[in-house]
């Protein structure tokens, strides 16, 4: 009794262990196919992977100097010519004036740039918001 059972549970133990794993081949096609939906989504929606950050000072002569930066968060999509939509808003948060501006820069991704210019913007102007509006974009091989 005791080596039918000894005997059973070696069987079971023998037949759950696999003598040998698959191994995971690479795919380069699914690869290559989710590489191209990436590339596509991230040529679509510019303003998505293109993140902005700003700061504003008056000079001496009562301009608004917007300074800018431009971070490109894509991973295959190069952008350049970026459109922004400049908002300058008042103290109590009213849509005084809006300006577009061109940023003629090429940003690969991960990479940051720095950007500024000048307005003479409205009385009553307190403070200034930056939204993408388009972008050219290339994808990189």
């Amino acid at each position: 009794m005791n080596k039918l059972l000894a005997a059973i549970i070696l069987g079971c133990f023998l037949f759950s262990c696999k003598a040998k794993e698959k191994e995971k081949k690479f795919d380069e096609d699914s690869y290559e196919a989710t590489k191209e939906t990436l590339a596509d989504k991230e040529k679509k929606n510019p303003a998505r992977f293109i993140k902005v950050e700003n700061r504003d000072r008056k000079n001496l002569i009562g301009q608004t100097v917007v300074i800018g930066y431009l971070t490109n968060n894509a991973t295959v999509c190069t952008y350049k010519d970026i459109e922004v939509k400049l908002s300058f808003y008042s103290k109590t948060g009213t849509l005084v004036d809006e300006g577009i501006e061109t940023v003629y820069e090429t940003i690969i991704p991960g990479q940051k740039v720095k950007f500024k210019t000048k307005y003479f913007a409205p009385k009553g102007t307190d403070s200034v918001a930056i939204k993408i509006l388009k972008a050219v974009s290339e994808v990189n091989n």
